[in-house]
């Protein structure tokens, strides 16, 4: 039976590959991206914020998630122990302290030996690349890991404001002023839509009430692009879309959630 408890750093591995298993479709067809996506989404919530990092866990799980895209990653572990990690919800109470502590991230995770094999340090912080670039060879645009390893290097362009003089630039910066709490949440196949969704979101939004963190008016999220219809399910939630209506910001709908 599926139980919802705090991370553990045990479930690190876990994480990693719940984060890679979920991606949306453009960065899933790329392998490098894949490789980086946990170092961008993931890991400087586990690092810097664990104490509203909460992990849903199925003790007798043997077939009820999507198989994995990159490997095990750690998952067996998990599976002689009686127990897998099917799903996260990450985030810290005030993205403010958060960018001010993401030195230790940076020091301790990427520039760890495994974190400088799975992102390259980016060739400069001064300007942000293209998410997208194109790609003669294949007749389309696909993604720019140059620009994947800026956003993990600087936490700026990741949860602050986006890029400097970009469209929405001046919106994200209202939002994430007054909502100064953020989350992610990713569920592997098998577990979503029975209802687990809502009630790790519950779980967080207490643990960002009781941290003693600075939320503001409550908490922030994007959602990708190419993922918009879970936009329908976050709003019978609690949220809502962040300027009024559906719509793509730098790439993706952010909402926000009062608490």
């Amino acid at each position: 039976m599926p139980f919802i408890r705090p991370f553990e750093p045990k479930d690190t591995e876990a994480c990693k590959h719940i984060c890679r298993a979920t991606l949306p479709p453009t960065l899933a067809s790329d392998p490098e991206a894949v490789r980086m996506a946990p170092y961008i989404w993931c890991l400087q919530f586990l690092h810097l914020s664990p104490q509203t990092c909460f992990v849903l866990v199925d003790d007798d799980d043997d077939s009820n998630t999507s198989s994995p895209k990159d490997g095990n990653d750690g998952q067996d572990k998990q599976d002689e122990k009686g127990e897998k990690v099917v799903g996260y919800i990450i985030g810290t109470p005030d993205v403010f302290a958060f960018t001010s502590s993401y030195g230790r991230y940076i020091t301790e995770v990427l520039q760890s030996p495994q974190g400088l094999l799975d992102v390259r340090p980016p060739p400069q912080l001064d300007a942000l690349e293209p998410w997208l670039i194109p790609d003669y060879m294949q007749f389309k645009k696909v993604i720019n890991t140059v620009s994947l390893a800026q956003h993990a290097y600087k936490p700026e362009w990741l949860v602050l404001s986006g890029p400097e003089g970009g469209a929405g630039e001046e919106q994200r910066k209202e939002m994430v002023e007054n909502w100064r709490g953020m989350l992610h949440i990713d569920l592997l196949e098998g577990y979503q839509g029975k209802g687990w969704g809502r009630k790790m979101i519950e779980r967080f939004c207490e643990a960002v009430k009781s941290s003693g963190g600075d939320y503001g008016r409550g908490v922030n999220m994007g959602i990708a692009g190419e993922n918009q219809k879970v936009v329908k399910f976050y709003e019978k939630v609690g949220f809502r879309v962040f300027g009024g209506v559906p719509g793509e910001v730098e790439g993706g709908v952010w909402m926000v959630r009062d608490l």
